[in-house]
């Protein structure tokens, strides 16, 4: 997924190799009907959303400007020390909570997600900086060999809060994975908001980690989450 390359040498071998291998008041935004929903997946938002502010329960919508989603992805492999680590992030995030059903149901496009912000790389701990065709290489491979974003554009995320653990259904690339992720949770009369972490696999996906050379040259297949999202 990552483009790894330091150096223009390494990025030519790479190239030969594989072939060019981001205050209203709670109840002001209306839900949605399905239709509104600019998605392949009409069945989005759930219409348990309307039923709930229909009865008077307060529906909170997703503040995608107050949101988050960030992932560190690693370099692994004997030639490790060759690439680079990168942060990829979800800004446009997009949903629905209701405090009242202790459930909220979002969602993001893969090909609106950023790569190598540079605020979001010093907030992980990376401390280099790939150039601008680097980060561009590594969004277009992770889009298409890695991801198959034409395919699989969205990533639903299904959540159901048990205390102060998240029961999180997480579909991506066609598959569904349950994760039971601690999350410092707070509920006001105007919005609700959660923060955490989270470390998983792209193999559990169905996903090949990206390598080149035999793997001596990979992403590693564990990716480190950390979530911060809030609902008006």
């Amino acid at each position: 997924m990552p483009s790894f390359f330091r150096s223009p040498a390494t990025l030519i071998l790479f190239l030969l190799l594989t072939a060019c291998v981001s205050p209203p008041a709670p109840d002001s935004a209306p839900v949605p009907a399905a239709a509104d929903i600019h998605s392949a997946d009409a069945s989005f938002p759930p219409a348990t959303y309307r039923q709930a502010k229909a009865g008077g329960q307060p529906v909170f919508k997703i503040s995608a400007n107050d949101s988050l989603l960030a992932i560190t992805v690693r370099r692994g492999g004997l030639l490790a020390r060759l690439g680079h680590d990168h942060v990829v992030a979800v800004r446009k995030l997009e949903g629905y909570a209701a405090p009242g059903l202790q459930r909220a149901d979002l969602r993001f496009r893969l090909d609106e997600m950023t790569v190598d912000e540079s605020g979001l790389r010093a907030d992980a701990g990376l401390h280099t900086e790939p150039s601008a065709d680097a980060i561009a290489g590594t969004r277009q491979n992770m889009l298409t060999r890695v991801l198959d974003a034409e395919n699989h554009p969205w990533v639903l995320l299904q959540i159901q809060r048990q205390g102060d653990v998240l029961d999180a259904a997480v579909t991506l690339h066609g598959v569904t994975r349950n994760y039971q992720i601690p999350a410092r949770i707070t509920v006001t009369p105007r919005g609700v908001s959660a923060s955490g972490t989270l470390t998983f696999k792209q193999s559990d996906f169905g996903i090949t980690p990206f390598a080149v050379m035999g793997g001596a040259l990979a992403v590693k297949d564990e990716l480190e989450l950390r979530f911060a999202v809030s609902a008006r």
